[in-house]
């Protein structure tokens, strides 16, 4: 079990530093995903999200506490992530709780949970506190994201075209 806290470990150590190869590393290649901003991934659309992120990253820092290994596959973690949203230019602290379920020094499923109305206040300001509640906004953000995942699919990998949408 000790082996899943280290796998935990280097991920966040990767993203810490950026470092999307290192952070895929610990993924197996049907790694699932989901997040409130780009909903449910797959595979290679979960790695490139990461290299896509952190490609874009602007004014990052990062800090991973209390991983909890629940048993011999699940474990969570605690991650808090500061950074400049750099479609708005509006500093952003987004708190978050993962969810994982390893095998074989992998993890095969990853979930971060965090609330996706504070996300918006800080990322869009006044509009993000006034409708970022609204199930028009988050929608709308969600769209964004997966649009730009796709973008950069596009332009980095065109050979393999995956439909993350």
């Amino acid at each position: 079990m000790n082996d899943n806290k280290s796998v935990i470990e280097k991920f966040y150590s990767s993203f810490q530093r950026l470092h999307a190869a290192g952070m895929n590393a610990c993924y197996s290649d049907e790694i699932i995903f989901s997040d409130p901003v780009f909903g449910l991934l797959k595979g290679d659309d979960v790695k490139v999200m990461w290299e896509m992120l952190c490609a874009h990253a602007k004014d990052f820092s990062l800090t991973f506490t209390d991983i909890e290994l629940l048993d011999e596959e699940y474990a969570t973690c605690r991650w808090e992530a500061v950074y400049t949203f750099s479609n708005t230019g509006r500093k952003v602290t987004n708190k978050i709780k993962a969810f994982m379920r390893l095998r074989d020094g992998k993890i095969i499923e990853h979930s971060d949970a965090f609330r996706l109305s504070s996300w918006l206040a800080q990322a869009f300001g006044w509009k993000g506190i006034l409708f970022g509640w609204t199930g028009f906004m988050k929608r709308a953000a969600q769209k964004n994201a997966r649009k730009q995942l796709r973008n950069y699919i596009e332009r980095h990998y065109p050979d393999q075209l995956a439909d993350p949408a």
